[in-house]
């Protein structure tokens, strides 16, 4: 008599479409969510997808690039593979932003194209576009499918190499005719072929001993950690590791959450924009341990002054990182969550009480504060009181520009995975339709955006997905009519010489709000009235004293919701260290 596996076994190896092993790998692979907007070349996938629905929710976005930027924020919620798939053309293309920004960042995504059929490839067909040659620099891995007994083999490669070493996003393109023909006998379990794909090994013995030995020589120590911490899920090691040493962490922008921003050994953010405590302790620290970090721009600032006077640690999945920016004294190519848990055993206090000391005279001297105004709403507050609400029960997304630097800067972050911001692409428009991911995954989570209203304008139209899923995902808009951190600049750097950073209409130039806190009467364009119009619960404050019931009415609703909040144009994000300089160059007011 044939068993209930029999039955399933029989089941799966039925003759099957190309497009239909690929959902079954899909669902193999734990696939709950994909994002996916359809077209010709992807029909069959889509009706494929149609055949699983109890298995595969599929959330269509309203344009491709917030489907990608959805399924980022699905994969840094989770940790997990985003999945986003779109049809040939114009529609892949509208994958690119996406899938260079999950390669700077780290992200684990597949995206899945259609391509036109195979016969026609190179004849510049209807809506064709070599995807392959388009993405090659910008993706992890790459496939163009010329056999349908192959799906099933690449969708695991796919997931392995995205998942495993450096996340990062792999393409898979699959034209039309691959996808319509039949497999006569899937094999899911099929071998993988990756020769030269190899993930490094757990760092040495002797590679632990040599960090030991320079922290007992360290009078001054400090953990430099990056989104490698969280893309290795070892925020709890990182946490243990500098509890049980003593040893002060600062964090970069992705490295948010690695460790709670109000602990005793947490200097929060450093760079650019990060607290001048953490950028002076760098600069003045004789041992650098940085643990999944790449050194960038942002971060390091001029790179023949940064660290300087310290030895340096590097510890990080790609060998390609290390030495690339800085030379490291003790190279260490591995996982950071191997590293730490192999050190932890052995790791011992060090006597760093002058160390401390000197930390927290840098923290009193120059503390994180802002400008406690009542005839205007200052950014930083809405962002501070916000954090008091929500007291770290909550994701956050952001789209790109002050009002994310602010939100790096306010947000008292308490746990891995609830910060999802575009860091090395700086990409605009990914507050809200990250967010639209990262609901999908916690249905149950408060899920907020933190955007501005330029980046918000980008990907607006996500605001039809929310509603029509039912993703209660909170957008505040930090509204200061302008493209603010390009006003920043051209207030610093150009003498304020505003060159197409006003958002407003061009023949009301009162409504530039020339003057200290003066806010225009009518905003262009009016939010509240463009979130109306996609079923979205909106409203919009001008005074401090709306600013937190507003929250408390935003935090309450039970759907998505649109919170306008206008601010001056004239504030900036500080400090700031500019671009190529050093700590001794920050500005502080």
């Amino acid at each position: 008599m044939a068993t209930i596996d029999d039955r399933q076994t029989a089941t799966n190896r039925q003759p099957m479409t190309g497009a239909d092993v690929l959902v079954e790998s899909l669902v193999r692979h734990e696939v709950d969510v994909i994002f996916a907007y359809p077209g010709g070349a992807s029909m069959p996938m889509h009706q494929a997808l149609t055949r699983q629905r109890d298995k595969i929710r599929t959330i269509l976005p309203r344009h491709e690039q917030g489907g990608i930027f959805a399924a980022e924020g699905y994969a840094r919620t989770t940790g997990r593979p985003g999945v986003v798939m779109a049809t040939s053309g114009p529609g892949a293309l509208n994958l690119v932003t996406g899938l260079a920004d999950a390669k700077m960042d780290s992200l684990p995504l597949i995206a899945i194209t259609g391509q036109v059929p195979s016969h026609a490839i190179g004849s510049d067909a209807f809506q064709e576009t070599p995807m392959v040659e388009v993405c090659r620099a910008i993706t992890k891995h790459h496939y163009l499918v010329q056999n349908a007994k192959d799906i099933a083999r690449i969708v695991k490669e796919a997931f392995h190499i995205a998942s495993t070493g450096r996340p990062g996003p792999v393409l898979i393109d699959i034209p039309k005719d691959i996808q319509n023909t039949i497999v006569a006998n899937p094999d899911y379990d099929v071998a993988m072929d990756l020769p030269g794909y190899r993930l490094p090994p757990p760092p040495s013995a002797a590679k632990i001993q040599e960090v030991l030995a320079a922290l007992k020589g360290s009078r001054r120590p400090i953990i430099y950690c990056g989104g490698g911490v969280i893309a290795s899920n070892a925020a709890e090691e990182l946490r243990e590791f500098a509890i049980k040493s003593g040893i002060p962490v600062t964090m970069t922008l992705q490295g948010l959450g690695s460790i709670p921003n109000e602990h005793y050994l947490s200097l929060n953010m450093l760079g650019m924009h990060g607290t001048v405590y953490a950028n002076l302790a760098i600069n003045d620290a004789d041992l650098l341990l940085a643990l999944g970090v790449r050194f960038d721009d942002r971060v390091t600032g001029k790179l023949s002054e940064f660290a300087k006077h310290g030895r340096i640690v590097h510890v990080d999945i790609d060998a390609s990182e290390i030495n690339k920016n800085k030379t490291a004294h003790i190279a260490i190519n591995s996982d950071v969550k191997s590293f730490l848990q192999a050190i932890i055993p052995s790791v011992e206090s060090g006597d760093w009480r002058e160390w401390h000391q000197q930390l927290d005279a840098w923290r009193a001297s120059d503390p994180m504060t802002y400008d406690q105004r009542d005839d205007a709403i200052m950014p930083q507050y809405v962002i501070d009181q916000f954090s008091n609400l929500a007291k770290g029960d909550f994701v956050m997304a952001t789209g790109v520009g002050q009002h994310q630097m602010w939100a790096a800067q306010w947000t008292r972050f308490t746990a891995p995975r609830t910060w999802i911001t575009s860091g090395g692409l700086g990409s605009m428009g990914f507050g809200l339709a990250a967010a639209m991911g990262a609901q999908a995954a916690r249905p149950d989570a408060l899920v907020v955006d933190i955007d501005g209203d330029g980046s918000f304008l980008m990907n607006i139209q996500e605001l039809a997905t929310v509603y029509c899923e039912s993703l209660p995902v909170k957008v505040i808009v930090l509204n200061n009519q302008h493209l603010g951190m390009v006003v920043q600049w051209e207030d610093r750097f150009h003498a304020g010489n505003r060159a197409h950073t006003y958002l407003g209409p061009v023949d009301h130039p009162e409504a530039i709000g020339e003057g200290e806190g003066s806010l225009p009467e009518v905003t262009y364009p009016d939010f509240v009235a463009i979130s109306k119009g996609f079923g979205v619960k909106s409203r919009q404050i001008r005074h401090k004293s709306e600013v937190i019931d507003a929250l408390k009415e935003m935090i309450a609703h039970p759907g998505p919701y649109v919170l306008d909040v206008l601010v001056p144009y004239q504030e900036h994000v500080l400090p700031m260290i500019p671009s190529g300089g050093t700590v001794r160059d920050i500005i502080k007011s």
